[in-house]
């Protein structure tokens, strides 16, 4: 790398590394790039022909070679988007072969400044001020070494033609700078569109899990009832009436209140906002206690006072794991107690369902819970959806099990959702 030279490149793919030669969308369908050049090399060429024809000092007077040098730096141009660093040194050469050739003056910043400028705006500001400090210093000293007097050079045509270059130079560098500041512009909107998209996806999956947890937990629990009734009417057909009746008609209630607590889903999912928690609540523990009652098993209910003003989101997340737990305890402990223990110890909500049915030992964590637990046979959807309900609201939920029963604990935070 030469001394001095700043780098404007990146090494990433696609984004600031060949942002000075791209255009904006809009330019290039407006003007294709070739155009401009080609207009660009006209300009170039023009100039040096009308300074050529004017026959200003030299050795020789101009001839077609002359004009073909001007018809040559004109063309590089066309090669300027691709090759800025080679067009510049070509042009530099080119112009130290001009004056060795004896041709009239064309100066040294006019045939150089179109190179310079399409270098520091392809980003090789460090090749353009080297190139351009080559060629002045080499101008210079050959002009005072030929014995042209130094007041003239020094204060008059060396301050002219640093004042084109340094121009030149500005201009490319600050073409190029607001075509990065366009694409960051670009980038930057694109990765706005992926990060709302992301989220909105996020979102999405959410609903999907809430869903999910909402009708296991409602269905499943009413299921359960359901089942037990069926078992009590289909037992008491024939030799005990009422009592059949007696279990059709809680089938038909427990029907009714499945209904109620789908529409409560459906409810928290068209709300937009967290009123829709306060559907469901641990205010109303007999409705999920129900099937433990007619299973015959022994209930014992212990809620702290202070969770009757528990904040929305905790309240129902609480709701939906005892109904859960209890679903659980029915299904499968085969046990004849389930104890529910609800109170509030600080910022936390400390939730235990326990039972004294038999089972297998098993603490999960907040992490590998739902991986975990999904491995078990006789654990389904139902527990990682408490372990999900409880992290989301960034608790942790945990279940032992044990030859002497099983014990669903969790532990959810009371401030953060409030």
């Amino acid at each position: 790398m030469p001394f001095g030279y700043v780098s404007r490149r990146t090494r990433r793919p696609g984004t600031l590394a060949s942002i000075g030669a791209v255009s904006s969308p809009a330019v290039r369908q407006r003007f294709r790039p070739w155009l401009v050049d080609a207009a660009f090399g006209l300009g170039v060429t023009l100039v040096l022909a009308v300074v050529i024809t004017a026959n200003r000092g030299g050795s020789r007077d101009p001839d077609l070679v002359a004009y073909l040098w001007a018809v040559g730096l004109g063309a590089l141009m066309l090669a300027r988007r691709r090759y800025p660093r080679a067009v510049l040194f070509v042009t530099a050469f080119g112009l130290f072969a001009y004056y060795a050739a004896g041709y009239p003056a064309v100066g040294v910043a006019v045939p150089v400044a179109a190179a310079l400028y399409a270098a520091a705006e392809a980003g090789r500001l460090g090749s353009a001020v080297l190139t351009a400090a080559l060629v002045v210093a080499v101008s210079l000293t050959f002009r005072l070494v030929d014995g042209q007097d130094p007041t003239y050079v020094v204060g008059y045509e060396l301050v002219s033609h640093l004042g084109l270059i340094v121009t030149a130079v500005a201009l490319g560098d600050s073409v190029r700078s607001r075509r990065v500041e366009k694409f960051r512009q670009r980038e930057l909107a694109a990765l706005t569109a992926a990060e709302y998209a992301r989220q909105a996806r996020y979102r999405v999956q959410t609903e999907r899990l809430t869903i999910a947890r909402d009708l296991h937990d409602s269905v499943g629990h009413a299921v359960s009832v359901i089942s037990l009734h069926a078992d009590v009417a289909t037992e008491a057909l024939g030799h005990d009436e009422p009592a059949a009746a007696t279990a059709l008609a809680r089938i038909r209630s427990t029907a009714a209140h499945t209904l109620r607590d789908l529409r409560s889903t459906v409810a928290v999912l068209r709300a937009t906002d967290g009123t829709a928690h306060d559907l469901i609540s641990v205010r109303d523990l007999d409705r999920v206690l129900e099937p433990a009652h007619l299973a015959g098993m022994d209930v014992t209910v212990l809620v702290d006072p202070a969770a009757a003003t528990l904040p929305a989101p905790v309240d129902a997340a609480a709701y939906r794991i005892v109904q859960e737990a209890v679903t659980n305890a029915v299904r499968h402990s085969g046990g004849a107690r389930v104890d529910v223990q609800l109170r509030v110890a600080g910022a936390d909500l400390l939730l235990t369902v326990s039972d004294d049915g038999p089972g297998r030992s098993m603490t999960p964590t907040p992490t590998d819970l739902p991986e975990d637990l999904s491995a078990g046979p006789a654990v389904g959807h139902g527990i990682a959806g408490m372990a999900e309900r409880a992290r989301a609201l960034g608790g942790i939920l945990t279940v032992d099990r044990s030859p002497d029963g099983c014990a669903v604990r969790a532990r959810i935070p009371i401030g953060a959702s409030r």
